[in-house]
């Protein structure tokens, strides 16, 4: 009796494939990439470029140092492709995300796990949230926040230990650039100055989903502690002005009427808080019965001898005369520190933070600020 028949294990009829697991063709693959891509569109305008490589997000994780008792920050979690390897180390993770899609594509994903009672997620912009305390930040970072991320971090009390942070590669160069580099700048040296910049790892843009127009680079911030104790608002007041042009010489940046009337005007509120008096010129009376019209300048009569006297009064405090006195005296004194430290005629972009240092210091010395 001849043997029966073998039927399909997978139930196809004789023209389909006979193994029940047969991987989809390649236009199976890009209908399923559409439908899905049709119900969850990536908004590129937010940076939502998903990082896809399990091999990356892992090497950003271990590069972290984590603890088990760790409260670690991630800013643009998306769907949580870096988020559940953060869970497997950390104590807890707060996800700031701005996107309502997104943080429920990661509740979901969490969702009935053990854990969902290690993860927070916070619904804002990460840039005007008021932060809880944590230990690490780590961030595929929406290009467009990056500069004033890096900075809300930085002036974190308490600083976090450490921050791991996915930028564009142009930004983190510019991170971790060093006096002389081209891309050497006031960046550099204001995340510099108040924390220990280093360059981990390059990540190709064929790493996320969507593909981003530029390569990517992850960076290491150790934020200093304790702290340097100078004004942030003078130090970078300074950097403003002495970056503006980094191939010309410091001197330079301060033969500019802005700059130099936005110094006089710091130094004459500098003179009124510390009671250094300021030669602001003689009053000028006008003895002509109803006097010249002097425009804006302070007016008043008063009765001199208290005999009935009245004599009219102009204090020109405003006059350019006046006005020319301060000038000069501040700018004589902006020469005379640039001469002295020797760095008039230095460019910013070779100098490093101790000459930024020792220039701020000797400037306030002779009471000129930048805040």
């Amino acid at each position: 009796m001849p043997k029966a028949r073998k039927s399909n294990p997978g139930g196809y009829g004789n023209g389909a494939s006979k193994a029940p697991y047969t991987k989809p063709s390649s236009a199976a693959k890009e209908a399923a990439s559409k439908a899905v891509n049709n119900v969850f569109k990536m908004n590129t305008d937010l940076g939502q470029h998903i990082l896809k490589n399990p091999g990356v997000a892992q090497a950003i994780v271990d590069k972290a140092g984590l603890k088990q008792s760790d409260i670690v920050l991630e800013v643009g979690p998306g769907t949580g492709n870096l988020t559940v390897k953060i869970l497997e180390k950390a104590r807890k993770v707060i996800a700031v995300e701005m996107d309502p899609r997104m943080a429920a594509e990661l509740t979901k994903r969490v969702q009935g796990k053990p854990e969902q009672k290690k993860l927070e997620v916070l619904l804002g912009d990460v840039c005007k949230t008021e932060l809880p305390y944590f230990d690490v930040c780590i961030s595929n970072t929406p290009y467009q926040i990056s500069s004033p991320l890096v900075f809300k971090l930085l002036a974190l009390s308490p600083a976090p230990r450490t921050c791991v942070l996915m930028f564009q590669r142009e930004f983190a160069m510019r991170l971790v650039a060093r006096p002389g580099d081209a891309l050497y700048c006031r960046l550099s040296v204001n995340a510099q100055m108040w924390a220990k910049c280093t360059h981990i790892m390059k990540v190709g843009k064929n790493n996320f989903k969507p593909p981003p127009q530029v390569e990517s680079s992850v960076v290491r911030l150790e934020i200093k502690n304790p702290r340097p104790q100078i004004s942030y608002d003078e130090w970078d007041g300074l950097l403003r002005i002495v970056f503006v042009r980094k191939n010309k010489t410091i001197a330079a940046g301060f033969k500019s009427s802005a700059v130099m009337g936005m110094v006089e005007k710091n130094y004459r509120t500098w003179c009124a808080t510390t009671g250094v008096p300021l030669d602001d010129g003689d009053v000028d009376i006008d003895m002509a019965a109803g006097g010249d019209d002097i425009g804006d300048d302070e007016e008043m009569e008063i009765d001199e001898d208290g005999v009935g006297v009245v004599k009219k009064v102009v204090i020109k405090r405003g006059s350019k005369k006046n006005r020319g006195k301060v000038a000069d005296l501040v700018k004589s004194k902006v020469e005379k520190v640039l001469s002295e430290t020797e760095l008039g005629e230095k460019r910013a972009g070779k100098c490093d933070e101790a000459d930024f240092l020792k220039l701020l210091y000797e400037l306030n010395k002779e009471g000129i600020h930048f805040s």
